[in-house]
């Protein structure tokens, strides 16, 4: 192949990568919620990525430089759509979304009914007087600290508390209970 014709691929190739890089930049900046922003950074990045690893598997012109190229393309189709569940999965849970943009919200019915039963959980369990409670169970992890929380636990494990071995809390002082 001709080097004009080699260098024209290249820039094609590295122009489009560009240009979805900026598209997710861009899409980071002016996206009004988190949900939309998890998409602007995911989905084009990853052709971007592409476009820029072809450019570079057309420009060195070696067949021992694909499998190194295939393995960073991998890694990142394995990992942008898992990394984008958990923001997403995270900003859901924070409430850090806007409802009157869903146009389905598929997890409502069960965060509702898993909060009816969180509810009906601690109810059960002051009936009970906490008799039977485990203490390094967080039944609350967004609580304020000393609400309970595990800060207690931490502290004892760091040697700050009066605990100060690991897994002297639990019963016989077995770390695995």
């Amino acid at each position: 192949m001709s080097q004009e014709l080699n260098d024209l691929i290249v820039g094609i190739l590295m122009t489009g990568g560009a240009l979805m890089s900026l598209a997710a930049a861009i899409g980071l900046m002016r996206f009004p919620d988190l949900m939309s922003r998890m998409h602007a950074a995911s989905k084009p990045q990853v052709l971007g990525l592409l476009l820029f690893l072809l450019a570079m598997a057309v420009q060195f012109e070696s067949w021992s430089l694909l499998p190194v190229l295939a393995v960073c393309w991998l890694f990142m189709i394995l990992t942008a759509p898992v990394s984008a569940h958990m923001v997403g999965r995270a900003g859901y849970r924070t409430k850090h979304l806007r409802p009157e943009l869903l146009s389905i919200d598929e997890l409502d019915d069960v965060v509702g009914r898993a909060q009816e039963l969180l509810i009906q959980a601690r109810t059960d369990s002051t009936e009970d007087d906490g008799a039977g409670e485990d203490p390094l169970v967080d039944d609350d992890p967004g609580a304020p600290a000393g609400e309970s929380s595990l800060d207690d636990d931490v502290q004892s494990a760091a040697g700050l508390g009066p605990d100060t071995a690991q897994g002297a809390r639990r019963p016989g002082g077995n770390p695995e209970g």
